[in-house]
């Protein structure tokens, strides 16, 4: 099965925990301080204010004031692998991982509390399938989901998010592995299982999430593509062009733009009704994406692969800047630079500079 922690691991990154006392250990474990964090595999960047903030791999988050050029490594409860990191202004916000973690924070990133972690998960998942399933109007899908949800507590915190959405500081939701979906309604004190509401009966993987004019979008394995029924609470399913799988979503000024394997994207400009291919020039699997404040798309691949949109991701120009290494992550500094994230840790780039 294809996921893009298991893409990340081919770039470096550890895998997850592969059992119960393993994971209990990385969770239990602070983040160890190197000197070398910067340098070491970097798999989300974010913005929060004017400071850039990176997490990674062994619970490494780093945060930058000066645009990547000097980083400086954050206090962080957790050892497990990182995966994404978002914040929903400059103080606040939220980090997600490998076995079941996500971090909070209220300062801009140079200090981070626990906010769940997959134990936690597995107990909250299991229990709100063992309610569903015994629930007089229970479907068969309950039941199918009870069981997975047994699972996963067997198996121990082993499961990764890989991506996270918070449209205000209270309202937030993580995805992952096996079709995990958690909601939280108050800035992660607690937590709302809403995997049973998707249309996703495979349980396949959910590689990203983001919130577009009001929607919300999750993309992941297989060509699936969601989007919140607010009205019936429920993420439905959106007819895909495609059947690779997506790692990435972004929105942009021209619409809802998902990106994945191959060097594939499609950009919904009606939200999310129909969706056109767009021509990236990338080869390889795209695992990033950014927007700029002036709406400037920058698109990277697995192979270091740079490309660049200047409306909204209509169409794309592949850049002559080209990163020496695989990548994972990408993030604007300013409209004209860009810092790239990646197993060999982070790189400015100056997209004006005529030094390739």
């Amino acid at each position: 099965m294809q996921r893009r922690s298991m893409l990340l691991a081919a770039l470096g990154s550890l895998a997850a925990s592969g059992t119960a006392t393993a994971a209990s250990e990385v969770l239990d474990r602070p983040a160890g301080m190197s000197p070398l964090a910067a340098q070491r595999l970097i798999t989300g960047i974010a913005r929060a204010g004017e400071r850039l903030v990176a997490v990674g791999q062994r619970g490494h988050i780093v945060h930058s004031e000066d645009g990547g050029r000097v980083w400086v490594q954050a206090l962080v409860p957790v050892s497990s692998d990182l995966t994404a990191v978002s914040f929903v202004d400059a103080k606040v916000g939220y980090a997600t991982g490998h076995d079941g973690v996500v971090l909070g924070t209220r300062d801009g990133g140079h200090g981070w509390t626990r906010l769940i972690e997959g134990r936690q998960v597995n107990r909250l998942v299991l229990e709100h399938m063992q309610r569903r399933a015994a629930a007089s109007d229970a479907s068969e899908q309950d039941k199918k989901l009870l069981a997975e949800a047994q699972r996963n507590a067997e198996a121990g915190p082993d499961k990764p998010f890989l991506d996270l959405c918070f449209t205000s500081a209270n309202e937030g939701f993580v995805v992952g592995a096996y079709g995990l979906i958690l909601r939280t309604a108050d800035g992660g004190k607690t937590w709302e299982p809403w995997f049973d509401r998707a249309d996703n009966p495979g349980l396949l993987n959910l590689y990203a999430i983001r919130a577009h004019r009001g929607s919300i979008y999750i993309a992941g394995e297989g060509g699936l593509l969601l989007k919140l029924d607010r009205d019936a609470q429920r993420l439905r399913e959106l007819t895909s062009p495609y059947k690779g799988s997506y790692f990435g979503l972004a929105a942009t000024k021209a619409g809802v733009l998902a990106f994945g394997m191959r060097g594939n994207a499609f950009i919904s400009t009606d939200e999310g009704a129909t969706w056109n291919a767009v021509h990236t020039g990338l080869d390889a699997s795209i695992v990033g994406g950014a927007v700029a404040t002036n709406g400037t798309v920058a698109l990277v691949d697995q192979s270091g692969g740079i490309a660049l949109s200047i409306d909204g991701g209509l169409s794309f120009a592949r850049s002559s800047l080209r990163s020496q290494v695989p990548l994972a992550a990408v993030a604007f500094a300013s409209t004209s630079s860009l810092v790239l994230g990646g197993p060999r840790g982070l790189r400015p780039i100056d997209l004006t500079s005529k030094d390739k």
